[in-house]
């Protein structure tokens, strides 16, 4: 929790805020707000604004600023009018996000969540035109899922495959799950740590594996293979030894 007092300042990209404790009072083009625990509030950049508890408890906030590339500037105007937003699903989602950049190595699910959550703003501030999404066919999905398995050993970014295949990256992942039942992230996940299972059972240390198959680190490989197959890398190699 914190009580500083924000003075009056401005941002060059936008400002996405949800309150988790406490509450925010803030001014924004000379009118005052609240920042809320059941609301979403979007900052416009380059407008002046400042922020402070509204009680003594003070408050916690988490934010995620987004470029002109996700909102473009001419919704700035609408955003000033209406900066809080009732949503519980985009509040949902944009929870999703943080949590997903706080863990090393979940690029790509954070490029997901923050298509979604690009594209119910725009919604919001009733953009005049809202990205196309590309062909409503099961083809999108077919090629996302061969880009993925021609580069899953490497980095795997949602905006390539999007530039690659001329599709709205929220459209993409929407048709990927619909087509497989599975995101796009948790389909790349797995098909490391099938790569990471051989590779284990061909005496290649965990660390090793990790590396060779995309993971950030032993660790991230350790989580993700742990919930999917219920058991450590470590212990899964060694039951295969023992049972060889």
């Amino acid at each position: 929790m914190t009580s500083h007092v924000y003075p009056m300042h401005t941002h060059e990209a936008w400002t996405l805020l949800i309150v988790d404790d406490g509450m925010i009072r803030y001014d924004l083009h000379h009118h005052e707000h609240g920042a809320l625990h059941q609301a979403v509030t979007l900052l416009p950049p380059r407008v002046p604004h400042n922020g402070r508890a509204a009680t003594s408890s003070g408050f916690h906030k988490r934010v995620v600023y987004l470029d002109l590339s996700y909102l473009p500037a001419d919704l700035i105007g609408r955003a000033v009018d209406r900066p809080v937003l009732f949503d519980p699903l985009m509040r949902q989602r944009i929870n999703q996000l943080h949590l997903a950049l706080e863990a090393p190595g979940g690029e790509l699910e954070a490029e997901s969540r923050l298509a979604f959550v690009a594209e119910r703003l725009q919604m919001h501030l009733g953009a005049d035109t809202v990205p196309a999404a590309g062909p409503a066919r099961s083809d999108v999905a077919h090629q996302l899922r061969e880009l993925i398995d021609a580069g899953f050993r490497d980095k795997v970014t949602l905006s390539q495959a999007s530039a690659a295949i001329h599709a709205h990256p929220a459209h993409l992942v929407r048709m990927f799950s619909r087509e497989f039942g599975i995101s796009p992230h948790q389909y790349l996940t797995g098909r490391r740590v099938d790569l990471a299972r051989r590779l284990l059972l061909d005496g290649v240390p965990p660390s090793a594996a990790a590396a060779t198959v995309g993971f950030f680190d032993q660790s991230h490989l350790n989580r993700s293979f742990k919930r999917l197959l219920g058991t450590s890398p470590g212990r899964y190699a060694g039951g295969a030894r023992q049972s060889g």
